[in-house]
């Protein structure tokens, strides 16, 4: 996906802002040991195999620190790269280069780091009909760095925060009273019979079950998008026999069933196999292992 879709080139601007800000404040002392006028050129590459993502983060650091820094890519966001492959070379004032040496390698690992975890549930679930998701379960200040990385897994992004779905949960239908009781208002909502509302009328609506007498419910309530909370796979299968048979004797588009809760890559698949459409999982960007990436200066 474009990465300007999900993160605009100001949003990206505030974040690299941010964290440059964090760690020269009121200058690098260290590099400052350096004398002005020397001129380096530099090599970035990879530790390891892993999918590449961040190469706007890095630009973008160089571009605020001195954008005199020339660099020159041999890979792109999404490539798969080997260990020891150089990413990119950068040439100009190694002060600079010092400077923004962590902050630019601290977003390409941690985005990286996305990429490549989601690319091994990706990869794991070939040749079934799930599409993997992710979730809120994101860095604070960095979810939609972290979204766009997860498409340059393969995986789909679920909604970006609370204002552009409605995803009723356990708490939200204790609340309301019951599950059809919260599609009704969420249906009031959306159809715009709440004048007092602000909420988009084309927003979607998800609601969350946990047992498959639940699923029933949502199901009359007339739910068309449904997590499936924490289901064995037996379970699963049934929930989606359930779905299928509700469909056709209503005459109506089966709803779209989301998989979530305990999955790990050892799983993922029989649980894609069960015929679910979405599987979401957390530890795309909560359980991600930093990229380890180094920058060496030519001799």
């Amino acid at each position: 996906m474009l990465r300007q879709n999900l993160i605009t080139d100001e949003q990206l601007a505030l974040q690299v802002k941010f964290a440059l800000d964090e760690d020269i404040q009121s200058g690098d002392v260290t590099a400052s040991l350096i004398p002005l006028n020397t001129q380096l050129t530099a090599d970035l590459f990879s530790r390891e195999t892993a999918v590449l993502c961040g190469v706007d983060w890095l630009k973008q650091t160089f571009m605020q620190l001195n954008p005199d820094v020339k660099i020159k890519w041999q890979a792109k966001d999404g490539d798969t790269l080997r260990p020891d492959q150089i990413i990119c070379t950068l040439t100009g004032s190694a002060q600079s280069i010092l400077t923004g040496e962590r902050t630019a390698i601290n977003f390409l690992q941690t985005l990286s780091g996305t990429a490549t975890q989601t690319k091994k549930y990706v990869d794991a679930i070939e040749g079934t009909n799930a599409q993997i998701l992710d979730t809120r379960k994101t860095i604070p200040g960095l979810r939609l760095a972290q979204k766009y990385a997860v498409t340059c897994g393969g995986g789909m992004n679920h909604r970006f925060g609370l204002y552009d779905m409605i995803l009723i949960k356990e708490n939200h239908i204790e609340s309301a009273g019951s599950i059809g009781k919260a599609l009704n208002a969420a249906f009031s909502v959306v159809q715009g019979n709440d004048k007092s509302s602000e909420i988009p009328i084309e927003i979607a609506i998800e609601i969350e079950v946990e047992t498959l007498n639940e699923l029933h419910q949502a199901l009359a309530g007339g739910a068309k998008r449904i997590l499936l909370d924490n289901m064995s796979n037996d379970t699963l299968i049934e929930a989606v026999n359930i779905n299928t048979v509700f469909s056709k004797e209503n005459d109506t588009t089966a709803a779209k069933l989301e998989a979530s809760g305990n999955v790990e890559l050892e799983t993922i698949k029989e649980i894609a196999l069960t015929g679910v459409d979405y599987i979401s999982i957390g530890a795309l960007t909560k359980h991600l292992h930093a990229v380890d990436f180094s920058l060496r200066f030519r001799e």
